[in-house]
């Protein structure tokens, strides 16, 4: 399958790159991988690396970059306080141009809080069945308050992408870690239930096994070990 990871240098996007391109991975095997970053010296040289910053995009190398994709992989994320709206903004361009080259297939990493986020287009959003009582009565909760902004940028994402008119997965994680575990559970249009965290490796991991999987195309996907 020929597919372009955007922020291919990130914690999540390496990881991505790493087992998209590995020849002995059986699920991966025989990705025909275009990797796009910001600082593309940061990338192995043997991948084709399209240069682009999200926040002032160039249009043509992001157009060259996933025309012809089977699926683009966007493992776009703040890294900071200072960069909170990046995803929404970064996404929005994917989603463009996606549309310029006629590429169908938006795999993007939200968040499981965000599922009963209220936002002005869902404001009492429904109970998620992933939940369990303690994740939703403590944990997200908490998580909602510390990370309002990040999730407020998450949710107008899934807004894009809901309405980008592609066909689309959206991966909501629980917190991530730097575990090397690939192991995951993974839940079709709800939170993974009692999903209280997944390594960024599994992540990985489970954003290449969903473009082998249709029945993610829009849907919401929960992954969690």
């Amino acid at each position: 399958m020929k597919i372009t990871i955007v922020g291919a240098t990130g914690r999540v996007g390496r990881l991505v790159l790493e087992q998209a391109t590995d020849a002995g991975h059986d699920v991966t095997a025989g990705h025909d991988v275009t990797a796009v970053a910001r600082d593309t010296t940061r990338l192995p040289p043997t991948v084709r690396a399209f240069a682009v910053d999200l926040a002032s995009t160039d249009r043509a190398a992001l157009e060259s970059a996933v025309d012809g994709a089977d699926a683009v992989l966007s493992c776009l994320g703040p890294t900071s306080k200072a960069e909170v709206g990046i995803v929404t903004t970064g996404t929005t361009a994917i989603v463009e141009a996606m549309h310029a080259v006629g590429s169908r297939w938006l795999v993007v990493i939200s968040a499981s809080p965000v599922a009963t986020l209220s936002t002005p287009g869902s404001p009492t959003p429904a109970r998620d069945p992933g939940e369990g009582f303690l994740m939703r009565t403590v944990a997200v909760p908490l998580m909602k308050r510390v990370f309002a902004n990040q999730y407020a940028d998450l949710a107008a994402m899934e807004v894009v992408v809901k309405g980008s008119g592609l066909e689309w997965t959206i991966m909501r994680p629980p917190r991530l870690t730097d575990k090397p575990s690939t192991d995951y559970r993974m839940a079709i249009g709800h939170n993974a239930p009692h999903g209280a965290s997944i390594s960024r490796s599994a992540l990985a991991q489970a954003m290449l096994d969903v473009i082998g999987n249709p029945d993610t195309i829009h849907s919401p996907v929960g992954a969690a070990e």
